[in-house]
């Protein structure tokens, strides 16, 4: 493991797609950001003046399906997940993130368009120190059947999975990722949403799903996929919950070191464990990586994990 300064992209690129629940056409731009920015959504095609949102815990306002953020006027942008996981997870820590109308694009529902718009853009190491929030006791939250705990973990930040789904086509799932930008480009990015054709009325009948189609999802029917062109993974579910938390852990404002579990998750389960994380004071710290000397001219993206010089930034018990 290594020491990183803070990263933002060189340039902007854009992408354009459908809302896979509003169903809405969008288009989507990310940019760069001064250090210490974090990631932060803005709004445009409004009526008023464009909005921003930092993408922060306290700015959630829904988990149904999708992580939505807003402010006190209301929500502004819905199904933020996949973006904030290709961001974190490709070692982008400041990122300006427009979005034209109320929803990200789905593209092919995973994060794969927008790691190529980060690879487009490029990222460009910034003057100051990374820095991380570092779990430093177990937290652990329970809801029916769902469990979910970030605990402290020394290599950086790893996420363990378990889905479990009385179709036989997808069973029982377990999946384990230790971040950095190779592994999520190669075993996450690509994973796809999935859901089931029995649910479709009662979706659309709430509002959602409106943009679903076989070119965004993966979908079962009882006991069969009924996409022809089959999975990109044959555990492509698990690592799809991955890649969903991930995104919804990035709301944590800092890269996170620690470990993640959890059995049967979803978004609100996610954003249930983070609050409870953050909640509790004596389960955390910021910490601050010293970059070590490179040569002159020379440019790193991020990795997303420190070594064992660490320095305490701040915490429950500094000013």
């Amino acid at each position: 493991m290594k020491f990183s300064r803070q990263t933002t992209l060189r340039s902007h690129a854009t992408v354009t797609g459908v809302g896979v629940h509003s169903g809405l056409p969008v288009s989507l731009t990310i940019g760069p950001a001064p250090v210490n920015a974090g990631l932060i959504f803005v709004r445009t095609g409004l009526d008023e003046a464009d909005r921003e949102v930092p993408a922060v815990v306290a700015s959630v306002t829904a988990t149904d399906f999708q992580t939505v953020l807003g402010d006190r006027e209301g929500p502004l942008v819905s199904t933020s997940e996949h973006i904030l996981a290709a961001l974190r997870g490709m070692g982008v820590d400041n990122a300006i993130i427009e979005v034209d109308g109320p929803e990200v694009p789905i593209m092919d529902g995973s994060a794969a368009a927008f790691v190529a718009a980060i690879d487009q853009a490029g990222i460009v190491t910034q003057s100051a120190s990374r820095r991380f929030i570092q779990i430093l006791k177990p937290v652990q939250v329970a809801m029916g059947d769902s469990f979910g705990e970030l605990r402290p973990h020394a290599g950086g930040f790893r996420v363990e999975v378990e889905i479990d789904f009385t179709t036989p086509a997808i069973g029982r799932q377990n999946y384990s990722l230790d971040l950095n930008p190779e592994s999520f480009r190669r075993e996450v990015s690509r994973a796809r949403t999935f859901g089931f054709m029995s649910d479709t009325a009662r979706l659309w009948s709430a509002g959602f799903a409106l943009g679903a189609s076989f070119e965004n999802s993966v979908v079962f029917d009882d006991d069969r996929l009924l996409n022809p062109e089959g999975l990109r993974y044959s555990d492509e579910c698990v690592r799809h919950k991955v890649l969903d938390a991930i995104g919804d852990l990035t709301l944590a404002g800092l890269p996170l070191l620690g470990a993640y579990r959890s059995v049967r998750p979803g978004h609100k389960l996610n954003h249930a464990v983070l609050t409870a994380l953050l909640a509790d004071r004596s389960a955390w710290r910021v910490v601050e990586a010293e970059p070590a000397r490179r040569p002159r001219g020379y440019v790193e993206a991020g990795v997303g994990m420190v070594g064992s010089l660490i320095a305490p930034a701040f915490g429950p018990d500094v000013s």
